[in-house]
């Protein structure tokens, strides 16, 4: 606890669109402890206004507080007490007038107001000809509601003031972006912003974000000159973090008479909110879908249109699976569509259009360089795995006594492990890119790692250890994984985008390298051997096949740091200690095939998930307690996803799904054990071959789940064309028919 702790509490527009007309402080300052309240006027700070470069780009400016709050939930004051309860009920005592202003809440509605905040077009060959020639087109209009991230830790900030320097304790993904981001707000130098990350609980991208509260407490605690604490109550987290996913796509896909994709065009609207998010703008939503729809499939011509408008809804901004999840949907959903148009079974339809192992490289109808895959095999092992054509014999059997049995596929590629040539490619300015590590070896024999990406849970520090353990040769106990820290650690950019393992192998494992022929030269010379007769284990050196003939790591470390009479042998120079920087070359592409077996209650519309089964691909697997538990996480994040989770609005902009009462998480009873295969085809660009996945099981399972159900309720005549698929649907629809056996 830091001395002179203050807490504060933001009075938040119960408004969608409004202007604040008279703020009255009266009643919040006679609480005791409240020390100040503060209204937008009174805030000296810069407005959050990230940049897009290229055409298509109309920029916003977020304040720290609103003067005309745009959506229901932001912030237009901030109430200072010596506690978070007096700060809580100042907030709620400070009198607000507003002029109400009509609020914009649908797409449809943005859409005729011109309310573009992003638009960006691409083509790529004949696509009126491959229509007009096609014996099958199919047309089709797909939908996905808000979510939200909910992270079992929600946003939390302290900064402090000391008169020279600003230190900030956050919840974040990015500890130099919001160095930036603060600095530039704040009209301070970033060598004058200090930012540290302690242990996060989840991130999932939101956590990668800079929001208008970090600004607006980092500028109370310059104004007050105490430290100033804000952590988000659940309620503000639903109501004014960044949102995911709200978005429609209206598609159309060409096909010949065996199925084969012959052409593809796609206008996706995404509902960006009212304003971008910093640092990766409203683009990424809507461009990420238009990017990863042809997904791992032989498209020929590919034509897209991507669009972001504004609502006064809060700004979508990154979640697991960003863009790629409505992508695979949308694309899975087709193909089974062409499936039943042409009589062909989903997998069928599926090894037909599968771009084959030896064709990798391959550059996508997006223009997107797929580095490496075998969809081709994955489908086929996680087939026999489920044991598919015996499920569709079951199935028949069920349908004969009515019951809603159903299976679905989906195969998806994910852009993983971006670098500098990515991001500036999509015209993003303020996301660097690059990442970076510093190992250590300290005079005790510790080995000591900062890096410039911090984890959330992802096991990152384990990975780290095992990585140096296993290449220094030193015990898992004498190395320390610092903190993320702006003024101890490399800069870089941060964990977001399934970038963890890519960075670890471009920098630590770099660093590794790079100290362990020094340590081996170092040891070679107070061994008085050759540097090649030197082996490295269990934290010490000695002379190959002569184990006795040994110095431990401290006293290599010590000699190091305190070279021995006569110095350090010739090319050699004092410490221990390597920084490496890595901008990584890709992305590099993963993917999985999923496969999901449900049936459907048809008096209560609840979906059981009877089996679900993957086969993935993220290069060679470093740690398979790690993959597999986000895998776990990742699955369930997208079942959710699928099937239960929306954020929803009312005409007038209001919230009504303000808690987790109305929210609906999903619990251990929604999600079933899972049966995961692996296949590895390394990347050729990336160190190791390591490609990321983090973010892979959102991506698969509402796709694979979505085909699932539609496959349970084909009998009845039902097309899947939105998402979440709503148990109170799937219970109005007609009873399914039974018939005498």
């Amino acid at each position: 606890m830091l001395p002179r702790l203050l807490h504060v509490a933001f009075v938040r527009s119960p408004h969608a669109h409004a202007v604040v007309r008279r703020l009255d402080p009266k009643a919040a300052q006679a609480v005791d402890g409240v020390v100040a309240v503060v209204g937008p006027a009174d805030l000296r700070a810069q407005p959050l206004a990230p940049q897009l470069a290229g055409d298509g780009f109309r920029p916003t400016a977020w304040p720290a507080l609103a003067s005309e709050p745009r959506f229901c939930g932001e912030a237009v004051a901030a109430v200072v007490a010596a506690s978070a309860y007096a700060a809580a009920d100042g907030a709620e005592r400070v009198g607000v007038a507003y002029d109400v202003r009509p609020a914009r809440v649908s797409l449809e509605q943005a859409l005729r107001d011109d309310a573009v905040l992003f638009r960006r077009t691409h083509r790529r060959g004949d696509v009126e000809a491959a229509f007009a020639s096609a014996p099958v087109v199919v047309n089709e209009t797909f939908s996905h509601g808000r979510l939200t991230a909910s992270p079992l830790e929600p946003r939390g900030i302290i900064a402090d003031w000391d008169g020279e320097t600003l230190s900030v304790w956050a919840s974040s993904q990015t500890p130099r972006i919001m160095r930036t981001a603060l600095a530039g707000a704040l009209g301070l130098d970033e060598t004058r912003v200090r930012v540290q990350i302690p242990d996060v609980g989840g991130g999932f991208g939101p956590k990668m974000h800079v929001f208008p509260e970090d600004v607006a407490v980092a500028a109370l605690a310059m104004r007050l000159g105490r430290p100033v604490k804000w952590i988000e109550p659940r309620r503000e987290n639903l109501a004014a973090a960044s949102q995911a996913r709200e978005q429609r796509l209206e598609v159309e896909v060409a096909a010949d008479a065996g199925g084969r994709v012959l052409a593809l065009k796609a206008r996706v609207v995404s509902d960006a909110g009212a304003y971008h998010v910093y640092p990766i703008t409203a683009a990424l939503e809507a461009l990420g879908t238009a990017n990863i729809l042809p997904g791992p499939y032989l498209t020929p011509v590919y034509a897209y249109e991507a669009i972001a408008v504004a609502t006064n809804k809060p700004p979508l901004g990154a979640y697991r699976g960003v863009g790629m999840t409505m992508g695979a949907f949308v694309m899975e959903r087709l193909l089974d569509l062409i499936a039943g148009r042409t009589g062909l079974d989903p997998a069928d339809i599926r090894r037909r259009n599968l771009i084959p192992r030896e064709a990798y490289p391959f550059t996508s109808a997006s223009g997107q360089r797929y580095d490496s895959g075998d969809y081709p095999k994955a489908l086929e092992q996680a087939l026999a795995a489920v044991d598919y054509d015996g499920f569709r014999r079951v199935q028949a059997e069920g349908r004969v006594r009515g019951r809603l049995l159903g299976i679905g596929l989906a195969c998806y590629t994910e852009y993983t492990g971006m670098g500098s040539a990515v991001f500036r490619g999509r015209g993003m300015r303020e996301v660097p890119g690059i990442e970076a590590a510093v190992v250590r070896v300290e005079p005790d024999g510790t080995v000591r790692c900062a890096t410039s990406f911090p984890s959330q849970g992802q096991g990152h520090a384990t990975t780290i250890a095992q990585i140096l353990a296993d290449r220094l040769g030193v015990a898992l106990e004498r190395i320390r994984v610092e903190p993320a820290d702006t003024a101890a650690a490399p800069l870089g950019s941060g964990t977001f985008g399934s970038r963890g393992a890519v960075s670890i192998g471009g920098t630590v494992t770099a660093a590794a390298e790079r100290l362990r022929p020094r340590i081996a030269a170092l040891a070679a010379h107070l061994l008085e051997a050759g540097v090649a007769d030197v082996v490295l284990e269990d934290g010490r050196a000695h002379v190959r096949g002569f184990p006795e003939r040994a110095v431990t790591l401290t006293e290599i470390a010590r000699a190091a740091y305190a070279p021995l009479f006569g110095g350090l042998p010739s090319g050699l120079e004092p410490g221990l200690e390597a920084t490496v920087y890595f901008d990584p070359p890709g992305p590099t592409f993963s993917g999985a095939v999923h496969v999901a077996v449900v049936e459907i209650d048809p008096e209560t519309g609840r979906v059981s998930i009877l089996r679900y089964v993957l086969v993935e691909d993220c290069g060679p697997v470093v740690n398979p307690t790690i993959v597999e538990g986000q895998i776990h996480g990742a699955v369930a994040q997208g079942i959710g996803e699928a099937l239960l989770e929306r954020i929803v609005y009312d005409d007038t902009g209001q919230l009504v799904t303000g808690t987790l009462m109305d929210y609906a998480l999903p619990t251990a009873g929604d999600v079933p054990s899972f049966e995961i295969g692996h296949l590895e085809t390394p990347s050729p660009t990336m160190p190791g071959g390591i490609k990321g996945m983090g973010e892979g099981g959102t991506i698969g399972a509402p796709a694979a789940l979505a085909n699932a159900v539609a496959d349970a309720v084909a009998p009845l005549g039902v097309t899947i064309t939105a998402l979440p698929i709503a148990a109170e649907r799937l219970a109005r629809l007609p009873r399914p028919p039974q018939r005498k056996v």
